[in-house]
């Protein structure tokens, strides 16, 4: 577990899935009834259409398939960032575009992150990144990529457009900009070393 400020990273895990869902609950299932779980597809035991989101999500993660980086402040937890292997999240935007491009696919992509209303623009969303980052390195590490949004200058834009991030968060976490997907989406990459010990 990695210390941020006050804040603590764990994973997301049968034993923090009830704070992520009281987050989640929180939020009316955030993104409009998501869940996080738009880029999941069906697994061999679990079929998404046939549960709630809630219950899609729970099961995922007693399957040990469904992976993130959680924010807690004290017992709540307060942010996300949603990571995993192309098979565990196969439901990216653009995806025919990104596949046409990819020359060297990476092991690990991030694809979403959530931040409570009530702890926005106060860097929690770049904790939860570090703290994917690390879990990705406790796991062996490797290539990472993600498809963060590049926002036009002066423009504001609403929370509900950046699900993956911006640009700019990322390449002051250490990636390297590849290309654009789509409108805004870009390909951002990273390599991260195994953890030491």
């Amino acid at each position: 577990m990695a210390t941020t400020t006050s804040h603590v990273i764990k994973p997301l895990t049968p034993e923090t899935f009830p704070a992520w869902l009281a987050l989640a609950e929180k939020h009316n299932g955030v993104w409009g009834g998501c869940w996080c779980s738009y880029f999941h597809g069906d697994t061999e035991e679990t079929i998404k259409s046939e549960y709630d989101g809630p219950t899609f999500k729970r099961r995922l993660v007693a399957e040990g398939i469904a992976h993130a980086a959680l924010v807690f402040d004290g017992d709540a937890a307060i942010a996300w960032c949603q990571y995993g292997s192309p098979a565990e999240l196969p439901g990216i935007y653009h995806r025919k575009q990104y596949d046409a491009g990819e020359t060297n696919p990476a092991p690990w992509r991030i694809t979403c992150f959530f931040v409570d209303r009530d702890h926005r623009r106060s860097g929690v969303a770049r904790e939860a990144l570090d703290g994917a980052l690390e879990l990705i390195a406790q796991a062996g590490g490797g290539e990472v990529v993600s498809f963060p949004n590049e926002l036009a200058p002066g423009k504001r834009t609403s929370s509900s457009f950046l699900h993956n991030g911006t640009r700019a968060m990322f390449e002051k976490a250490g990636f390297t900009f590849e290309r654009h997907i789509g409108k805004s989406k870009t390909v951002m990459r990273k390599t991260i070393p195994p953890a030491a010990g």
